[in-house]
């Protein structure tokens, strides 16, 4: 008689690694951070080597002597926790702060559950907002893009666009909104923001491949930006072109980030189809909400992080099992 040992799941292996998809997300990435050192100069520069040293350093710490485990950064997780820390961030924030976004990030938003796989919310996310709250006055002073400056903390700030249409909105004068940056110069990024919020064409296409290399599905993303249109579309002020009001929600802002890059992580997002496009209606929801009617003219992190607090509930989705009764 034969005998078949059969061992436990996976039995087949796709190639796949968390340390292949961590690179193709990075990867993703340097187009925008490309062209965010092009418009911030050295500014872009150090607060992505602040940060991405940053969170190598803290995670190493914490694993080596706190979690006496061994430090895994060969998994580049802590290189991408970095970046995309430094893109949710303005170019001229003095380097003690992001140490400290940093640290919470890490520290707090990922080391504290467990590490990599463990954490409930996006740690990037926890370490952008603990530094919003905190250290509002510098996390709201955006430098307008310059090119290269003789120093990163000399930079001109600006209001963001996001900020103008939130000015424009609460004071109900639409003609405020003739100063905003044309649609073209926001698509290319031509306009004050954080390092991550510059160039929406190139975050779109950073996204797009990581879809097309099947990193990630369409699923969060698509539903992100359906919501934010038919919302918007919706909630046009008065005197206010439809498309223009639409266009301007899209391109400004994190939502490209946020969408493609940040909603769509692996551990803080569902696993299911239609817990996806749930999870992604409800960041869409809420972030318009907040830019709407909220106090911050932006919603996409606190959305996030809402909807990542969700997905315990949304992960009961689940497609009934075969000869299961109802």
């Amino acid at each position: 008689m034969n005998t078949f040992i059969v061992s436990g799941a996976p039995h087949a292996h796709s190639g796949d690694s968390v340390r292949r998809n961590m690179l193709w997300v990075i990867g993703a990435l340097v187009p925008a951070y490309v062209v965010s050192v092009i418009a911030f100069g050295w500014g872009a520069i150090w607060t992505m080597l602040i940060s991405v040293a940053a969170c190598m350093l803290f995670e190493w710490l914490i694993a080596k002597y706190l979690l006496k485990e061994r430090p895994h950064l060969e998994d580049c997780s802590a290189i991408l926790t970095g970046m995309l820390l430094a893109f949710n961030l303005p170019c001229n924030l003095p380097w003690w702060i992001v140490v400290i976004g940093a640290l919470v990030a890490i520290g707090v938003g990922k080391m504290s559950f467990g590490g990599l796989g463990q954490n409930v919310f996006n740690p990037a996310l926890v370490g952008r907002v603990f530094l919003l709250i905190s250290f509002p006055a510098q996390m709201t002073t955006w430098p307008r893009p310059l090119g290269f400056h003789t120093s990163y903390l000399d930079a001109v700030t600006q209001a963001t666009p996001l900020s103008e249409i939130k000015h424009a909105i609460v004071s109900g004068n639409v003609g405020l909104l003739d100063s905003l940056p044309s649609l073209w110069d926001m698509f290319l990024g031509k306009m004050a923001g954080s390092l991550g919020e510059v160039c929406a064409i190139a975050l779109l296409a950073g996204g797009l491949v990581l879809i097309a290399a099947r990193v990630i599905t369409w699923h969060i993303p698509v539903s992100i930006i359906a919501t934010v249109v038919l919302f918007s579309w919706i909630a046009t002020p008065a005197g206010v072109e439809p498309h223009m009001f639409i266009s301007y929600e899209l391109l400004c802002g994190g939502l490209m980030l946020g969408a493609f890059f940040m909603a769509t992580d692996y551990v803080t997002s569902p696993m299911t189809p239609l817990g996806k496009i749930l999870f992604g209606i409800g960041i869409g929801f809420i972030m318009m909400v907040i830019r709407m009617w909220g106090s911050y003219p932006e919603g996409m992190s606190f959305a996030i992080l809402i909807m990542n607090a969700c997905v315990p509930l949304l992960n009961r989705i689940r497609p009934k099992r075969f000869g299961e009764k109802k």
